[in-house]
């Protein structure tokens, strides 16, 4: 049982839990025992934070089941690391060395040191977020739930935003408030800091307290913030602009809309593709190239350390990195001033070319079976399942149960991680002391 077994192990293990929960009579509205395959699938997707459903939550769970779903989210976007950590600070319990190293690799450290306090503070920082969001949703909601209603609606939400989870309680997500400004303004903001990454937030903190305090110490930013802060900035305009360009002549999504609304509109749903899976406006009816830019920026997704899926904007750097230093002429790969060594870049093409051949197989898969489905579809709820974002065009409840396990089985892999989930079937590797003569290969 190396580290990437027991996390694999982990993860399966709690969604087995939920699985169990969500078949109980009491988490479902009827009274009556739920469908296994549709617990299984309800179960996955929420502890691996990914948002897709083939039930509508709000009206097939009763109050226990979308408890049941908002723990499991908690649990899948804090990570199964974070949490059995988190429960042995409760308890009073010491760190072993191994549990160090878990947390190190989980978190994708350097060092082992602070792991305690490192814990303490992404769990003080999710309560923070996710109370505040809760409040200010809640006031949002009000207006047209009573009270009770909109309290739990508030936290619901805020859980599922702040951990990229897109599960929601209305039957048509958050279509009914893309006009609204608050909405459009506290979803994206929990979803973007959500999406960034523990040791992002921790370190803008961090500098933020040194500016206030007029702290003579310049500060130094850590290679992993500047590459994350930029890429995330990048791909938010970029998304935003790509949707305004391919959607506003489509009076089925922002061409019937005003300019305030439809930049509105457009922005939430940039934010959103980058893995958390809430819609203001009908993914069915976008067109194809508006379906096919939001599956790049899916499969990108959110930066690494977060609550967020996809490949991560840090992997996505280095690979444009390294072309522009082939296309210079270059023999090493750069970033801010700071040289990247061989094994981050190999650990980028590692996840470029495990994740490209978890979405083909998947996707060839899903197409076999389900042969009356467009292939934009199918490759568009396949992205969606391993980038954990939980967007879909409509054609997930309508999927047979053989295409629901593949997308199962998809949205497991997106979330546990194709390199940790290799390292787990494979085991611990020796390092060789056998060195082959260099020789040139013809690329491109």
């Amino acid at each position: 049982m190396n580290i990437s077994r027991t996390i694999c192990i982990g993860f399966a293990a709690i969604i087995m839990i939920g699985t169990l929960l969500l078949t109980l009579p009491i988490s479902i509205a009827t009274g009556q025992w739920g469908d296994p395959i549709t617990a299984l699938f309800t179960s996955t997707s929420a502890v691996c934070v990914t948002g897709l459903v083939v039930v509508d939550t709000g009206t097939y769970f009763s109050w226990w089941g979308q408890l049941f779903i908002m723990l499991l989210i908690q649990v899948g976007g804090l990570g199964y690391m974070t949490m059995t950590t988190f429960l042995l600070i409760l308890l009073g319990r010491k760190f072993d060395l191994r549990q160090k190293f878990a947390i190190q690799e989980s978190f994708d450290r350097t060092f082992i040191h602070g792991s305690r306090q490192l814990i303490k503070s992404i769990i003080g920082v999710t309560l923070l977020f996710e109370i505040g969001g809760a409040l200010w949703l809640g006031l949002i909601f009000a207006s047209r739930f009573p009270l009770w209603q909109s309290l739990w609606f508030g936290v619901f939400h805020s859980v599922s935003a702040w951990n990229n989870a897109g599960f929601g309680l209305l039957p048509n997500s958050l279509m009914d408030y893309q006009s609204s400004l608050g909405m459009n303004l506290i979803v994206p903001l929990l979803i973007i800091f959500g999406g960034a990454g523990y040791q992002v937030i921790l370190e803008a903190y961090t500098l933020v307290r040194q500016k206030l305090a007029n702290s003579r110490e310049s500060p130094s930013l850590s290679l992993n913030f500047q590459v994350s802060t930029s890429t995330t900035f990048l791909l938010l305009l970029a998304g935003t602009f790509a949707l305004l360009v391919t959607e506003s002549q489509n009076p089925s999504t922002l061409g019937a809309m005003a300019s305030l609304e439809r930049f509105m509109a457009a922005w939430f749903q940039s934010v959103s593709t980058r893995t958390a899976g809430f819609n203001t406006i009908d993914i069915g009816k976008m067109t194809t190239a508006g379906l096919f830019m939001m599956i790049a920026l899916m499969f990108i997704g959110a930066s690494p350390g977060s609550t967020g899926g996809g490949i991560k904007t840090t992997t996505a750097r280095i690979l444009v990195s390294c072309t522009k230093a082939v296309l210079l002429g270059k023999e090493e790969v750069d970033l801010y001033e700071r040289q990247l060594p061989i094994q981050v870049i190999l650990k980028a093409i590692g996840v470029l070319v495990g994740s490209v051949a978890t979405v083909i197989t998947a996707t060839v898969l899903v197409t076999l079976v389900e042969t009356k489905l467009e292939f934009i579809q199918v490759l568009f709820e396949v992205v969606s399942a391993f980038a954990t974002v939980g967007l879909s065009t409509g054609i997930t409840p309508a999927l047979s149960s053989l295409s629901k396990l593949i997308i199962i089985a998809t949205m497991y892999v997106g979330r546990v991680g194709i390199l940790l989930l290799i390292a787990a079937i494979i085991g611990d590797t020796k390092p060789s002391r056998v060195h082959y003569p260099e020789e040139n290969l013809l690329v491109g």
